[in-house]
């Protein structure tokens, strides 16, 4: 019997059944971001989550997820992720304990530690190196966890300080989940540290459009790197964190060999058959695209998947028929 940890495969997986969620952008108007938000959670959906850009169309993510809030009652409201240098860790620890409390204990924290360079010359905002960066967020993390606690917080670091600050409102869950979510290593050993939900994107070097990525990260020995690094450095808490993969295409075809062929020219260095192995890039008919995803989850641990906007009504009937709703 193949083992995570120390724990037996059957045993991990019935601990962490298949979630899905949606990263979502803005719309048009109110109505229609509502009517979005009901949808994803009409189709059974887990999650509708949206991003942390400074870029046109894209609305800032507690104003949005307010708003969807108020028109669901179930879906589970996410941020994937916050770019933890725009916010003040209790900042962001208040809103999303704010938000936790109006929609009835539903929020789910991602952070990030901010990648698009751009978005930061537009502000004037300074873009450390990755290390400073990650570094802050290492800080932030332990800040919010711990006022996410119910604790009292005084902590002395190199970015951030406190002094005896508790957080008001508390959140309405006992425990409001933290997903941390990048590639680079040290950013994914924190969150193996740190958070109950790692989130794995495989995206290489950010391009100069600080928006898109090499997919250096894509294929499955790559993907399998990451995760052993996250194994090894969770250590005993393996069992109880949740491996998130986001996923950049869905593709349904009855031909997925020659599909793949035909994207690795936008995915260069990807060859097709890293592309038909990726937990980022699903491809096939809805059969193939399932057993694709049992595939990840027994190998790599993934039982959360998150596809955007554009993808949620093509993978809706093969995740909710893996999830029985």
């Amino acid at each position: 019997m193949l083992a995570i940890g120390y724990i037996r495969i059957d045993e991990w997986m019935a601990m962490h059944p298949f979630r899905f969620g949606v990263s979502a952008r803005g719309l048009d108007g109110p109505e229609n971001w509502a009517t979005l938000a009901q949808r994803v959670e009409a189709l059974g959906y887990d999650t509708f989550s949206v991003a942390d850009h400074l870029v046109d169309g894209l609305l800032p993510p507690f104003v949005a997820l307010a708003t969807a809030a108020a028109a669901t009652e179930r879906v589970r409201l996410g941020t994937l992720v916050l770019n933890n240098d725009l916010r003040h860790p209790t900042m962001t620890a208040r809103e999303a304990a704010a938000l936790d409390v109006l929609c009835g204990g539903r929020v789910e924290l991602g952070l990030g530690a901010g990648h698009s360079r751009p978005e930061y010359e537009q502000i004037g905002l300074p873009f450390d190196d990755a290390t400073t960066r990650v570094a802050r967020l290492e800080e932030s993390a332990a800040v919010v966890n711990r006022l996410l606690r119910g604790e009292s917080v005084t902590f002395e670091g190199a970015h951030y300080q406190l002094s005896e600050h508790t957080l008001w409102p508390p959140p309405s869950q006992q425990k409001l989940p933290l997903l941390i979510g990048g590639n680079g290593r040290r950013l994914l050993r924190l969150a193996a540290r740190e958070a109950d939900i790692v989130g794995f994107t495989g995206m290489g070097r950010t391009l100069e459009d600080g928006q898109r990525h090499e997919p250096t990260g894509f294929g499955p020995a790559a993907v399998a790197e990451r995760v052993a690094l996250v194994r090894s450095e969770a250590g005993d808490r393996l069992a109880d964190v949740e491996f998130h993969a986001l996923v950049q295409s869905v593709v349904v075809t009855e031909d997925r060999e020659t599909e793949a062929a035909s994207m690795t020219e936008r995915l260069a260095p990807l060859t097709a058959e890293e592309i038909l192995g990726s937990p980022f890039l699903l491809v096939g008919t809805e059969d193939q695209i399932s057993e694709e995803l049992r595939a990840h989850r027994e190998r790599f641990g993934f039982s959360y998947f998150t596809v955007f906007e554009k993808d949620y009504e093509a993978l809706a009937p093969i995740a909710m028929a893996l999830t029985g709703t």
